[in-house]
């Protein structure tokens, strides 16, 4: 699996960690060895513009996921299909807002948002009540046995 990691908002982050995270994931959910994902990490006026241009929502957001080829995960005994999963850009500094009010580090808050990112790429959604628990448990798990390996 190919990840690439740039950086455009003065926040120090691990690409290392994130990249990491990224094969775990993709691993787990059956995707293709050879996907490509981008993850950025921009400021707010960025991430304000991308929110606004795209969602035609005010302001910054935390994560914005930006599917390529639609990628999905294999069901057993199926072979994942190659091709670019997309992008994922993520906004340290909303993070680091969500993080304090939620209790934890600004990092534990950006691997989370990775995940929630990911799984969004792959075509989860939690716009109804069904979809967000099946999203949310499953975003929980994976970032939970991440962690628990690392």
């Amino acid at each position: 699996m190919s990840t690439e990691i740039n950086n455009e908002s003065g926040y120090e982050v691990d690409g290392e960690e994130f990249a990491a995270l990224a094969r775990y994931v993709l691993d787990e959910m059956r995707v293709h060895p050879q996907a490509e994902l981008s993850i950025l990490f921009v400021t707010t006026d960025v991430m304000a513009e991308l929110h606004e241009r795209w969602m035609d929502e005010p302001g910054p957001t935390d994560v914005l996921s930006f599917p390529m080829d639609e990628l999905r995960p294999a069901r057993e005994g199926e072979q994942p299909a190659e091709g670019t999963l997309g992008d994922i850009v993520l906004c340290p500094e909303v993070a680091a807002t969500q993080a304090r009010t939620a209790g934890h580090s600004t990092v534990e808050e950006l691997l989370l948002l990775t995940t929630h990112g990911i799984l969004h790429l792959l075509g989860y959604d939690h716009a109804e009540p069904d979809e967000e628990k099946e999203m949310f448990d499953l975003q929980r798990r994976l970032l939970l046995t991440f962690l628990a390996g690392r």
